[in-house]
């Protein structure tokens, strides 16, 4: 994952990720006016040496003993017969694990450090512990009967005052503290949601997914729900561009037999096929080609009602024999070719067999002979067999992805059934992509033609 791939995977998900920072403050601004105030007050202790014998190797020795001996009374400040001489009647324990003492670095310098809910309290546990501590030192040092040599006391040279500002809870700290921790939080989320998601979103994993060219990314607009038909538009739109990268792209493939029949179809339903069946015809129709679109879809079918043709008979009066195919085939008006439609007739209780049989395979050859293109719209591979039998009888299959839906693994099975049928993909069109609008003439904002296609007849 590149850093591109990052920014564009926190622009998908900042709502998540706003969502979460407005949490962890509020998070900690409810701990940090839940918390009690904590105050420190701290108390400076010297330890001298006094000798008897002055001069400069003795007094020497004893700055030296003074400071081997700072670690061990920095312990014994902490020590139980310290803390019980200033407990007031709490218990030791407890007071103990609010006192810290450590030696001040290169110096002979101690610091005790009392923590408390209550600052005059905080001092004045402070400036005792200092006293008491001098007076244990001066017992443990200057004994009834005192030996010569140097002797080690401890005076208070820093008194405690009281605090005027508690040092916990930090309001700063615990926001910053919050926030890092939300934005981590859910930051692992995403990339691990991310990681795990199997869903395609873009034409770069439509393309890996399949191995094939990916020939069209058909944006999202909320207008094509009232107006599903770019026929119907007045206006440029990212869509119709869409529509005409589509039909460019598959007119000038890189292939050496042009497919004069293509299969339309996805994995599962629901991903916009017919949708895009009826637009493709549209404007290859618009193109000055000779279109036959056939509404292969005999369990849901939904072209008659696109294009608003009416119910009435079709391909399955013809392929019973009820009916021609010369008097079912509906003609649409277009400005420059010619757009004929085979709508799917009345519901058979055996569509897969209708659609597999040598009539179903004589028709779609006496269709290509009559037009440029045949678009058959297909029910989708994965749950019934109807796109994969149609598909073996045809030039090609146009495998359509509905983008956040459709999953690499479902791909991988719509590509091991169309192989097994000798079927070939010739691309795939990634639909309801996230709209990357052109400037306001409509311009597309990518070239029509990837790369690796080049430029010859259909």
């Amino acid at each position: 994952m590149n850093l591109l791939s990052c920014l564009w995977l926190l622009w998908r998900n900042w709502p998540l990720i706003a969502g979460s920072l407005a949490l962890s403050v509020v998070t900690a601004l409810a701990l940090t006016a839940g918390t009690p105030p904590t105050y420190a007050a701290s108390i400076s202790m010297l330890v001298s040496t006094s000798n008897q014998e002055g001069g400069t190797i003795t007094a020497y020795q004893a700055a030296l003993l003074s400071q081997q001996r700072m670690q061990s009374y920095a312990n014994l400040l902490t020590s139980r017969r310290v803390i019980q001489a200033i407990a007031e009647g709490e218990d030791v324990d407890r007071l103990r694990e609010n006192v810290e003492a450590e030696a001040v670095p290169d110096t002979v310098l101690l610091r005790a450090t009392v923590t408390d809910g209550d600052p005059h309290r905080a001092a004045r546990l402070a400036n005792s512990l200092g006293r008491a501590f001098a007076e244990l030192i001066d017992k443990l040092e200057h004994p009834a009967q005192p030996s010569e040599g140097a002797k080690v006391s401890v005076s208070v040279v820093d008194q405690a005052q009281v605090p005027s500002a508690p040092i916990a809870p930090r309001l700063s700290i615990n926001l910053a503290l919050g926030v890092l921790v939300g934005l981590t939080l859910i930051g692992g989320a995403i990339i691990v949601k991310d990681q795990l998601d199997t869903t395609i979103r873009t034409p770069q994993a439509l393309k890996q997914a399949t191995a094939v060219p990916v020939l069209g990314e058909i944006g999202y607009e909320h207008s094509a729900r009232r107006h599903p038909l770019i026929a119907e538009r007045n206006s440029p739109s990212s869509r119709v561009e869409a529509f005409n990268t589509l039909r460019t792209n598959l007119q000038f493939m890189n292939t050496e037999h042009k497919p004069r029949s293509l299969v339309i179809t996805s994995c599962l339903s629901g991903e916009g096929v017919s949708l895009v069946c009826s637009n493709l015809a549209i404007v290859l129709a618009e193109a000055g080609l000779r279109v036959t679109l056939v509404d292969g879809d005999l369990r849901r079918p939904s072209i008659a009602e696109y294009l608003r043709i009416g119910d009435g008979p079709g391909l399955t009066d013809v392929l019973t024999g009820r009916a021609e195919v010369s008097a079912v085939l509906r003609q649409r008006d277009v400005s420059a070719g010619r757009l004929s439609v085979l709508p799917s007739g009345p519901l058979p209780a055996n569509p897969s067999v209708l659609l597999g049989s040598q009539r179903m395979r004589l028709l779609i050859d006496e269709l290509v002979d009559a037009c440029d293109i045949v678009l058959i719209d297909t029910p989708p591979l994965l749950p019934v067999t109807d796109a994969a039998t149609l598909a073996a009888s045809c030039d090609g299959v146009l495998l359509v992805a509905r983008c956040g839906r459709s999953h690499r693994q479902d791909m991988a099975r719509a590509l091991d059934l169309l192989s097994s049928v000798g079927a070939h993909l010739v691309g795939t069109v990634l639909n309801f992509a996230p709209d990357r609008r052109g400037d306001a003439l409509g311009y597309a904002s990518r070239s029509p033609v990837e790369p690796g296609l080049t430029v010859g007849p259909l």
